[in-house]
C-alpha cells in the first residue's frame, strides 16, 4: 500500500488550475479528492466525512471559514482537520483566531512542493493514529515500511511527542529506535549504535514495524534531534546517490 493511501483528503479551491495542481501534488501520498468550491465540499463531507481538508479560504457563496463553522456544528464532523490556505492578509485578521482543529495556515503565494510537504506531515500523523486504533495489544501497533517510511514513522512520533521504542524487521536483520517525547535517544542496529544505526535503518524501504508506547529509553546514545538525524539521514543519501551516479559517469566514458 501507498504510505498514506488510507487517509482521505479533500481538497477545496474554486480555482480549477489550483484545483489540479494541488490533486496531482497530493495524490501519491494520500487518497485525494476534489471539490470545486465550499458547497460541493459541505455536500461531499456530508456524504462522506474525510480524514482532513485542505481549503481556500476565499471562495464565492460558502467561503472556506463558513465551511469549517458548518462542520464545527455538526457532531459527525466537527473533529475533522483543517489546512488553509490564504492570503498573510487574511490569516492574520480572519483566520488566526480559529485553533481549534486547524492544523496549518499556508500564505500564498505558495509552491505547490512546500504545501504538500506540510500536508504529508498532518496525513503520516493521521496514518499513525489509525494504526494505533488496530493496535495488536494494549500499546503496541504494527505495520508494514510499505504502509509507512521509516522516516514518516520518526516525523510522525517526533510531531506526536511520542515516547516508545520502534522496532523494524528484514528478514533476519532488525533495528531498534527509542523515543523520548519525540525526539530519538537511543538506536540498535547489530554492532552498529546511535547515529549510524538510524542512518542505515532508513535506507530500508521494505520489511515489517512494531511500535512499544510502554517502553522508554534507558539510555542516550543520539544528540540530535530527530528533526537532524532526518536531515543528515537525507544528505548522507544524497551524497551517495552523486558518488554512484559520478562512478557510472566515469565508467561509461572510459
Amino acid at each position: 500500500m501507498t504510505p498514506g493511501k488510507d487517509v482521505k483528503v479533500l481538497v477545496v479551491d474554486d480555482n480549477a488550475l489550483i484545483l489540479d495542481l494541488l490533486m496531482k501534488g497530493l495524490m501519491p501520498h494520500c487518497d485525494a479528492q476534489a471539490a470545486a468550491d465550499g458547497a460541493d465540499a459541505l455536500l461531499k463531507i456530508v456524504d462522506d466525512p474525510p480524514d482532513l481538508v485542505v481549503c481556500d479560504y476565499r471562495m464565492p457563496g460558502l467561503d472556506g471559514r463558513q465551511l469549517y463553522e458548518k462542520l464545527r456544528a455538526r457532531q459527525q464532523t466537527k473533529l475533522i482537520p483543517f489546512i488553509f490556505l490564504a492570503s498573510r492578509g487574511d490569516i492574520e485578521e480572519k483566520l488566526r483566531p480559529i485553533v481549534e482543529g486547524v492544523e496549518e495556515f499556508i500564505s500564498k503565494p505558495f509552491f505547490v512542493k512546500d504545501l504538500v510537504r506540510q500536508t504529508k506531515k498532518v496525513v503520516d500523523r493521521l496514518q499513525l493514529e489509525k494504526l494505533q486504533k488496530r493496535q495488536v495489544r494494549p500499546g503496541v501497533i504494527q505495520g508494514r515500511l510499505e504502509e509507512m517510511s521509516i522516516m514518516d514513522l520518526m516525523q510522525s512520533l517526533e510531531m506526536g511527542q511520542k515516547s516508545c521504542r520502534l522496532s523494524i524487521r528484514r528478514g533476519e536483520e532488525s533495528c531498534e529506535l527509542f523515543f523520548s517525547a519525540g525526539q530519538c535517544k537511543d538506536a540498535r542496529f547489530g554492532s552498529l549504535e546511535g547515529e549510524a544505526a538510524v542512518f542505515q535503518a532508513v535506507r530500508w524501504t521494505d520489511g515489517q514495524f512494531e511500535i512499544d508506547f510502554n517502553v522508554a529509553p534507558s539510555r542516550t546514545t543520539i544528540s540530535r534531534t530527530t528533526t537532524g538525524l532526518l536531515m543528515e539521514a537525507l544528505r548522507l543519501i544524497d551524497e551517495e546517490q552523486h558518488q554512484s551516479s559520478d562512478e557510472d559517469a566515469e565508467v561509461t566514458e572510459g
